[in-house]
C-alpha cells in the first residue's frame, strides 16, 4: 500500500503521470509497504497472458528476488524512476522517504533495484548514470546499502501510518538491525539472478 498522503498526478508529457505527495511526508516515513492486496505474478501465470496484458504488466510490474512480478494493487504502481530518489527500497518489503518531501513534490524510486527486464536510457537528470541496467543492484549496493543503512534509524522516530501492514516478525527483524546495524539485511538481496534461473531451468 501507497502512504496515504499522496495522489497520482499529470507530472510532463515526458514522464507523464506520477505520484505527489498532498501532505508533507518527512524523512524516515515509510512510503509503501507489500500487502496481501497486491497482486504476484509467476512466470508460469503469465507465459500465456494476452500480449495487451503483459505490455500491462511489464509497464507497471516490478520484479522480486524469485523472478515473480509485483502488481502493486493501488496507485503505488505511478511511482516514477529517478537517479536521486525520493524514496529507497528495503530488503524488508517496504520502502522509505530518504529526505523530506514536500506536497506537490514527487514520490520517486530508482529503477536499478526493481530488476527490471531489460536496459533503458532514462529521463536525463544531469546524473553521471543514463541508463537503467538489470544488474544494477550488483554494480551499487555497497552505495545503496550505505544509504540505506543513514536513513533506516529515521524509520523508528517519525510517525508511521503503514506500520500495521508490515508482519510483526518482519518488524522486529528491521528493529533489531536498526539497533545492530551487523544484523541490516543487504538490497543485494532483493537481485533477480535470471542467468542462474535459466540454468536451473536448463539443468532440470
Amino acid at each position: 500500500m501507497i502512504h496515504p498522503n499522496t495522489k497520482v498526478e499529470f507530472i510532463s508529457r515526458e514522464k507523464g503521470y506520477g505520484l505527489v505527495a498532498t501532505q508533507f511526508i518527512p524523512k524516515g516515513t515509510i512510503t509503501w509497504v507489500q500487502d496481501e492486496l497486491d497482486q504476484i505474478f509467476t512466470k508460469e501465470q503469465t507465459a500465456n497472458f494476452n500480449p495487451i496484458t503483459k505490455l500491462f504488466l511489464d509497464k507497471y510490474c516490478f520484479t522480486n528476488n524469485q523472478g515473480q512480478q509485483i502488481l502493486c494493487w493501488d496507485n503505488g504502481k505511478y511511482v516514477n524512476h529517478s537517479f536521486t530518489p525520493s524514496c529507497f527500497s528495503t530488503p524488508y518489503d517496504f520502502e522509505i522517504a530518504i529526505r523530506d518531501i514536500y506536497p506537490g513534490e514527487e514520490l520517486t524510486d530508482d529503477y536499478g533495484y526493481l530488476n527490471v527486464e531489460k536496459p533503458f536510457l532514462a529521463i536525463d537528470e544531469g546524473t553521471s548514470r543514463k541508463m537503467v541496467y538489470p544488474n544494477d543492484i550488483l554494480t551499487y549496493y555497497k552505495e545503496w546499502d550505505l544509504l540505506i543503512k543513514v536513513n533506516v534509524p529515521n524509520v523508528l522516530v517519525t510517525h508511521q501510518p503503514l506500520k500495521c501492514l508490515i508482519p510483526e516478525a518482519t518488524w522486529d527483524e528491521f528493529v533489531q538491525a536498526v539497533k545492530n546495524p551487523m544484523l541490516l539485511k543487504s538490497i543485494q538481496d532483493c537481485y533477480y539472478d535470471r542467468e542462474l534461473h535459466l540454468k536451473k531451468i536448463v539443468d532440470f
